[in-house]
């Protein structure tokens, strides 16, 4: 790629939904767009993406390879590359640079490189994480329905949780973990819904075979379960963009950081946009996606808007030459 063809129009940084529905967006406005993607999109663990009308259960990696698809369709190049640095702004154009030492420039930037969760340090949890280890009863809930699921009290939220659980399934756990201490009228709440309370810290959580089995307390207890369900801190991917004074701010729900947006998807920094999870932690895939494509149209605007000044300078520059 040489430095003549590597300046866009807007550079899109993380190739998951968002990114690629903005890049659609895009593309059929006739913008010259790259997407550049490092392959790590935060729900890869898995089965399928539930709850996206119309692609209800396709897997995560087909989802993105049918988006590239129709994003390249429409012009959009996709670089397949970790964005390390960010620096520029909206007057002189911004430029990224990749973990190669490629360097792309564009006139608009867009961040849609969502979030990473942080699970609690125990032994198990990480390498079953978005299997039966989970979070989300609308994203997961009904493929564990009737089954035997346990709770980790990891914070305020994990008596929610449990609660909100208790729909899809009877046999519910809460585990206390020695972290959570249901308060008010919580105690009368979980008892009143039949979830069950297990004080005492978890240590472990076996699995045999390719499945979860237990949960494990400290001492050698252990509760049968078949899912387990975790609130995990989530922070938004935004190390390459500290060049451009970009920062994590806490979330009012104290469940994490994120990159803060009004409501059309601008960040603080001129010409820089932000869609999907990386701020707003609480979309799914089909309403990153949605927010994204409304985003690529605030973009375009922009840039239009942009172009419309230049061309009216020069217009009333070419009067003022002739005389007319």
């Amino acid at each position: 790629m040489t430095e003549q063809n590597s300046f866009y129009d807007v550079l899109v940084v993380g190739g998951g939904a968002a990114g690629l529905s903005a890049a659609l967006m895009l593309g059929r406005s006739r913008r010259r767009v790259a997407v550049v993607d490092g392959g790590e999109p935060r729900n890869a663990p898995a089965h399928g993406v539930h709850g996206f009308l119309s692609r209800d259960g396709i897997s995560p990696a087909e989802l993105l390879a049918t988006g590239r698809d129709q994003a390249q369709h429409y012009g959009a190049d996709i670089i397949n590359g970790t964005v390390v640095a960010a620096g520029g702004g909206a007057e002189q154009g911004f430029e990224v640079t990749l973990d190669d030492g490629r360097r792309l420039h564009g006139r608009r930037l867009l961040i849609t490189t969502g979030l990473v969760d942080e699970l609690p340090d125990i032994p198990g949890l990480r390498e079953r994480w978005g299997r039966d280890v989970l979070h989300c009863p609308f994203c997961h809930g009904w493929e564990v329905r009737d089954q035997a699921i346990g709770v980790l009290g990891t914070g305020p939220w994990s008596v929610h949780q449990a609660l909100l659980f208790r729909q899809w399934s009877s046999n519910i756990t809460l585990f206390l973990n020695d972290v959570v201490e249901p308060s008010g009228d919580e105690p009368e709440q979980l008892a009143a819904r039949g979830v069950k309370v297990v004080p005492g810290p978890v240590e472990t959580v076996r699995v045999h075979g390719d499945a979860l089995k237990a949960v494990v307390l400290a001492g050698g207890p252990e509760v049968a379960v078949d899912a387990v369900v975790v609130g995990s801190r989530v922070h938004a991917r935004l190390d390459p963009f500290s060049g451009l004074g970009l920062a994590a701010v806490p979330h009012p729900m104290g469940i994490g950081d994120y990159l803060e947006t009004d409501a059309e998807g601008a960040t603080s920094v001129p010409g820089v946009w932000a869609a999907g999870n990386v701020t707003d932690m609480r979309a799914q895939v089909l309403a990153s996606a949605a927010a994204a494509s409304w985003t690529a149209v605030m973009i375009n605007n922009s840039l239009m808007a942009e172009e419309m000044d230049r061309d009216l300078a020069a217009y009333r520059e070419s009067l003022a030459v002739t005389g007319a």
